[in-house]
Order: C-alpha cells, then structure tokens, then sequence
C-alpha cells in the first residue's frame, strides 16, 4: 500500500537524483582543460619556454589520458544516478538504487545526504512493499 508521504519522499528523491546527476555530469567535464592541453602537447603546439623544443610525447598522452578517463567515470558515473532517478519514479529496480544509493556516499556533501536519505526511505517496509520486494522483519 502507497502511502502520501512514501509516495512524496520517492518523487523528491527523484527530483534530488536527476539534480546530482547533473552536477556530476557537469563536474566530470573539469578535466577538459588538461585533454586540451594534451592534444596540444601531442600536436606539437606547445613549446617549452627558452628552449624552442616541444615537451616530450609521453607527456601529452599522460594529458589525455588520464582526464579521458577521469571524465568517462564521472559522466557514466552521472548516468548511473540519473538512472537511478528513474527507476525511483517507476518503483522498480529496488536494489540498483539502493546500491548507487550507497555510492552516492562518496560524493561529499551533496552525494552523501542523497545517499544516506535514499538508503533510509527505501529501508521501510512500505517502500519496500511499492517496490514489489518482500519485507523481511
């Protein structure tokens, strides 16, 4: 049995899940300057200061590399939450949320409270009844 204040708590925490994605998905895009800078690196349009010669190739791959990656986490990362959100709305999916829910507590401050508020809604047997999975008491 759905009740109105389950029922409004899961919307909001959708709502919470779609706007923390979005900021992880944003922040996940910082590291653009460094990719940047690596493909000039690689490129060639980059040349050490008093010197002439362009700084070594590893180098620049070290550039993209590394903040391609760091980019690819977060935006699936972002994904994942957003996800999440969603399948907060439909009701179903029960333990993916409550284990990106658990992620989620890495992400100080704003993943953290999101976390830990999502764990404790989908802990009651009610929600967990609108969830289609068996309480167990």
């Amino acid at each position: 049995m759905e009740t109105n204040q389950d029922a409004e708590q899961l919307n909001l925490l959708t709502i919470f899940h779609y706007v923390v994605a979005g900021m992880v998905g944003l922040f996940s895009l910082f590291p653009i300057l460094h990719l940047v800078i690596g493909i000039g690196i690689v490129s060639g349009a980059f040349d050490v200061p008093d010197s002439g010669t362009p700084p070594p190739a590893f180098l620049g791959w070290f550039f993209i590399l590394i903040p391609l990656a760091m980019m690819l986490i977060g935006l699936a990362f972002a994904i994942a939450i957003a996800i999440t959100g969603r399948k907060l709305a439909r009701r179903s999916g029960y333990m993916y949320c409550l284990v990106i829910a658990g992620i989620e507590c890495m992400l100080m401050p704003f993943g953290t409270v999101l976390g830990v508020l999502t764990i404790l809604v989908l802990m009651r047997p009610s929600v967990k009844t609108m969830f289609g999975v068996e309480a167990r008491t």
